[in-house]
């Protein structure tokens, strides 16, 4: 990284960086209550709330939202007649999965290969430091040219909405002339990225009953219908045969025009093992930025260890639907439910229920904020310039935001490149990755301000 005072400020406040992310990780704020204490998620929030109020932040708050979690909102006012951004990151977490997995306990922040290990390490504990990185190196360094709110959410990782509704009851809170979404990643390490576009999501729990209760296999497998079976064959029926989802009125031919991701490193990437197959047509952009995926997130069924020789009479399963931007997260959900309950062979029973929802999302890169980022990234990472690429997870957030405020400009940055592994067991951050974007954050405020 090029020389300047707002890089060597951000570099000598990595130690502290650290230490903060330390503390903040050790908090088990996964927004289940039903398997993480509701005071692990308490103690992160009034974590970064204070971390606020140290910065001189006022009208700091923890928001009740309607889904039962708490948003950390705080303000710090900027010259008179300054511009307001909007700084958000979340404080909840993904579970860990299987703990035993981990090379290093997944809630105590390990240094490991150059790297600094932990449950939200990336995504999107680090997205809080980085902010307050950013904020940290104007101070030193003549001060911040802009008025700034901050936004930590509770529960984006559930996709419960709290924070959505939250905002539209309350409009005002989070106005701004430009929001920047600290929660998605470059498109690897050392490629300066912002996110144009996110996938939304839908989830639908499915159930399908065929019997009054499990029978014996042998006496009346054959002829009782098996409720697991046709569930399996529900399943199937979203997928084509290369693959490609294949939801009944839902289109799938979009393609993606920015950024390439070649196959081989995709294959490295998602970790795909030798000899198998990718998935789905098109270019691995096309796929995973541009078109509509589903995946089946779990079955209730009975484990093989215990299995009794049974036909089954009621299965159920949880299935996710990214929606691609142009497409209404509402309408591709109605559509899932009827193509799940149109498959479902020998007339058994199904019946479906939304678990979760979010829209998808594009933004106006002709902005002038747009600019004041590239400029920022261009001398943060070297001279490399700033890439454009989408993102298959979804922030819901993001097309409350754009409704509520039309005129704000929205940006998305994060520590989520594809190292990270966010969601999966031994996510990590670059630290490197840190100080960079927190130096571009701090030059993209200050160019903001100016322009």
């Amino acid at each position: 990284m090029s020389s300047n005072p707002v890089a060597e400020t951000v570099a000598s406040l990595i130690p502290r960086a650290k230490a903060e992310l330390t503390e903040l990780v050790a908090f088990k704020s996964v927004a289940d209550f039903s398997q993480f204490p509701r005071s692990e998620s308490e103690g992160a929030a009034n974590w970064v709330a204070q971390a606020l109020r140290t910065e001189g932040f006022q009208d700091v708050a923890l928001l009740d939202t309607p889904d039962g979690t708490q948003s950390v909102y705080g303000f710090l006012p900027g010259p008179e007649g300054a511009k307001t951004v909007l700084l958000y990151a979340h404080y909840d977490v993904q579970p860990p999965l299987d703990e035993t997995a981990w090379v290093t306990p997944p809630f105590e922040l390990t240094e490991r290969d150059g790297r600094w290990y932990g449950r939200g390490a990336a995504d999107c504990k680090g997205g809080v430091i980085m902010h307050l990185l950013a904020l940290r190196a104007l101070k030193a360094n003549g001060g911040v040219p802009v008025n700034v709110k901050v936004i930590a959410e509770g529960s984006e990782e559930q996709g419960t909405g709290g924070l959505e509704r939250y905002a539209e009851e309350h409009p005002d809170l989070l106005t701004a002339d430009t929001i920047v979404i600290g929660d998605s990643g470059n498109f690897r390490v050392g490629v300066p990225t912002v996110t144009t576009a996110l996938r939304g999501m839908t989830a639908v729990r499915v159930r399908i009953d065929t019997l009054g209760g499990n029978l014996h296999s042998g006496q009346f497998g054959g002829a009782a219908p098996d409720a697991l079976a046709a569930l399996i064959r529900a399943l199937d029926s979203l997928r084509a045969e290369d693959g490609s989802t294949t939801v009944d009125g839902l289109t799938g031919e979009a393609r993606w025009a920015g950024l390439q991701y070649e196959e081989d490193q995709f294959r490295e990437d998602a970790k795909v093992l030798d000899g198998v197959e990718l998935i789905g047509s098109g270019t691995v952009a096309d796929r995973i930025w541009a078109r509509p995926a589903v995946t089946v997130l779990g079955i209730d069924c009975p484990p093989v260890v215990g299995a009794t020789p049974s036909v089954q009479a009621s299965a159920r399963a949880l299935v996710s639907l990214r929606v691609p931007p142009g497409v209404d997260a509402t309408e591709a959900t109605k559509l899932l439910q009827a193509h799940l309950e149109a498959h479902t062979p020998w007339g058994a029973r199904v019946s479906t229920e939304l678990s979760g929802q979010g829209q998808p999302f594009r933004a106006d890169i002709s902005s002038p904020a747009y600019a004041a980022m590239a400029e920022a990234m261009r001398i943060a990472y070297d001279g490399e310039e700033m890439q454009y690429a989408g993102q298959g997870g979804s922030i819901p957030l993001c097309n409350t935001l754009a409704s509520l405020y039309p005129r704000a400009e929205i940006l998305l940055i994060g520590l989520s490149e594809p190292e990270a592994q966010i969601h999966a067991v031994n996510e990590s951050v670059s630290p490197e990755e840190l100080e960079r974007l927190s130096v571009a954050e701090a030059l993209f405020l200050r160019n903001y301000a100016a322009g």
